[in-house]
């Protein structure tokens, strides 16, 4: 994709999206961290739904800790490998405590030392809570990048660092969620939404119809 190409293609998710965040429901840095923890392999949505309850329970890594790995278990008992996740919110808010007075740590490094925590978590993390510039791809953003040529790799990683190096400084705080936004909701899998793509001038996808982005006005994602 062309400097020019990518230029356009951020401007219009940008307008599609001015202020874009993760869809996961959280209060602070720690349960922002737990959340994605619990994400994987599981929809925002079914997280939000086992988190509202258990959040309001334990917001802090004592209080985790304090109601235990059968509490919690119970809460997340929804989604799916609840058993190995709730092993790992237990151990993560133990090493939070012991190693870091109970703050969630802002190195890469020390966040995927914790159970549970590998670098996709650590970027989530690092952007949505601290405003850093990283992108953590998930099967969304794989597939956008690859689709698209924005950011072609054939690994997470080599297309993390693909799409990195291709997107324009002041659009990289945000590119993680409009990429997440766009294969989530437009760029889908299966029969992905060209007609109305926002995108689809930019997009270099060969089986891309020649009717990709005739729509005018293409409605925003679910809040």
């Amino acid at each position: 994709m062309s400097r020019a190409k990518v230029e356009a293609f951020y401007e219009a998710l940008e307008a599609r999206h001015p202020a874009p965040r993760t869809e996961l429901e959280y209060s602070n840095p720690f349960t922002l961290l737990v959340a994605v923890v619990l994400s994987a392999q599981s929809t925002d949505v079914g997280v939000n739904k086992a988190t509202a309850k258990l959040f309001a329970e334990a917001d802090t890594p004592a209080k985790m800790l304090a109601l235990g790995e059968a509490r919690v278990r119970a809460h997340i008992k929804t989604i799916g490998l609840f058993n190995t996740k709730a092993k790992n919110v237990i151990a993560l808010s133990q090493l939070l405590l012991e190693l870091h007075g109970g703050e969630v740590p802002r190195s890469r490094e020390a966040l995927e030392a914790l159970p549970g925590v590998g670098r996709k978590t650590a970027n989530v993390v690092l952007n949505e809570a601290f405003g850093d510039e990283t992108c953590a791809v998930d099967t969304h953003i794989f597939r956008v990048a690859n689709r698209t040529g924005l950011g072609p790799g054939k690994t997470p990683l080599a297309v993390e660092h693909a799409v990195m190096a291709a997107t324009p400084k002041r659009f990289r705080r945000r590119a993680h969620h409009w990429l997440i936004l766009h294969g989530r909701y437009t760029c889908i899998a299966r029969k992905p939404k060209c007609e109305a793509c926002p995108v689809a001038r930019s997009c270099n996808w060969p089986e891309k119809p020649k009717t990709a982005g005739s729509v005018a006005v293409h409605p925003a994602a679910p809040s």
